[in-house]
């Protein structure tokens, strides 16, 4: 069973006549992100209410969010940067937490929505506190189903709430799915990557990149985090195991194909052999909006898709030997239990080390792969042991990490 619920089609006459969507309520997890000031723009735009904010530092610009929007609550995780705001925002009728107790009581305020667009681990908790609140989740932090899947997935399917896509190529395959037969007939879930900044590059010629070249996608900009995640590819692999979930589709029937230009956002194969995709210029307002508006579309602030003024879409396998992450998180779903926790957990941990400049751009992988080889305690469907593996294995990602030598 999937909590994206697809077939829309009979929505009432009555409802067509309700899309104002002036006052509904929305959170925003992730609030000075990239994901979240595109989101605050396009709830501005909508004519949406702010319920809540929370970010993970950046004191000024939230400061700024809060005085345009004016959420009743206002969430730093850092317990000094909160500080600072709560004194910054003292003539305003808003009250400022910190910590995860602080993210978790923005995710569980009264509102219609909450979007989550924290980066990493540190977003499965408040999506919990989301659901168990029985709030619609609109999902930008795909660690959360990485590491979470089942717990999440079981939690929703309980409080009766509904999961729906941010992410480019999630948003994309739940779109075409709008719709789809009573027998659903999906054949296979095709992922699209633009394959990042080092497309066509072999391991030898990756070993000594720097930050700052593989920070440069060649179509999105995104936060540092997820940007690297490009650059290696573990993106798609974790966003197997992420449409794994959503979908309720195995992740050997879930694809990968290098898409340079970014316009083909991800595609559904069904078993006739159709297959539906979804297209649009690379700007996340599309499934932004569409994540707060569904089961409607409203005009969006994007440029149109001139399909003449791009003149052709290519299309290439991905490189298994030299971007190995996609493998590795195929691996780790095929495994199951706590496996696809502990790869998030070295990823995690090794993105932030070579951002550091602690490792080399192929240390990320070969980090990641040796995740593999933890002999893990069988998964009783507790939280509580995903935190515990995601803890062991930052901290020895961390100490293998200090024995590589470069």
């Amino acid at each position: 069973m999937t909590v994206v619920d697809e077939n829309i089609c009979e929505v009432k006459s009555a409802d067509y006549i309700n899309m104002d969507f002036k006052g509904k309520r929305l959170t925003i997890l992730g609030s000075t992100g990239s994901i979240g000031t595109n989101a605050l723009e396009v709830a501005e735009k909508l004519g949406c209410t702010i319920t809540a904010l929370a970010a993970h530092s950046n004191v000024e610009l939230i400061e700024r969010q809060i005085r345009r929007f004016r959420p009743s609550l206002a969430v730093l995780f850092s317990e000094q940067a909160a500080a600072d705001l709560k004194q910054r925002v003292r003539d305003l009728p808003v009250k400022v937490s910190t910590g995860m107790d602080g993210l978790c009581e923005a995710a569980a305020a009264d509102t219609d929505l909450v979007l989550n667009s924290v980066v990493g681990m540190i977003g499965l908790m408040p999506t919990l506190a989301a659901i168990n609140a029985g709030h619609n989740v609109a999902l930008a932090n795909k660690e959360t189903l990485v590491a979470g899947g089942p717990v999440v997935i079981n939690a929703a399917e309980r409080s009766g709430v509904k999961l729906i896509p941010v992410d480019s190529e999630h948003s994309a395959i739940f779109q075409c799915l709008q719709c789809s037969p009573p027998n659903r007939a999906v054949k296979r879930l095709i992922l699209t990557a633009s394959g990042g900044p080092f497309f066509g590059k072999s391991e030898q010629e990756l070993e000594f990149v720097s930050p700052k070249e593989a920070l440069r996608h060649p179509n999105w900009k995104m936060g540092s985090k997820i940007t690297i995640d490009s650059a290696t590819m573990m993106n798609k692999g974790l966003e197997i195991i992420e449409a794994r979930w959503l979908f309720d589709v195995k992740a050997e029937n879930i694809d990968v194909v290098i898409h340079r230009e970014s316009i083909v956002h991800s595609i559904v194969e069904f078993s006739d052999n159709s297959v539906l995709a979804q297209l649009g210029v690379p700007d996340m307002k599309i499934p932004i909006q569409y994540a707060i508006t569904w089961p409607f579309r409203l005009e969006c602030d994007v440029k149109p898709l001139d399909l003449t003024e791009l003149g052709a879409l290519s299309f290439y396998p991905p490189d298994l030997r030299t971007f190995r992450g996609i493998e590795v998180c195929r691996k780790a779903v095929a495994t199951g239990g706590l496996y696809p926790a502990a790869v998030n957990a070295a990823n995690e941990a090794a993105v932030a080390l070579f951002l550091e400049n602690k490792i080399g751009f192929m240390d990320i992988t070969r980090l990641v792969e040796s995740s593999l080889e933890y002999s893990l305690p069988e998964f009783g469907g507790r939280v509580e042991q995903i935190l515990e593996v995601d803890r062991m294995v930052r901290e020895d990602t961390i100490a293998k990490a200090k024995k590589i030598k470069r």
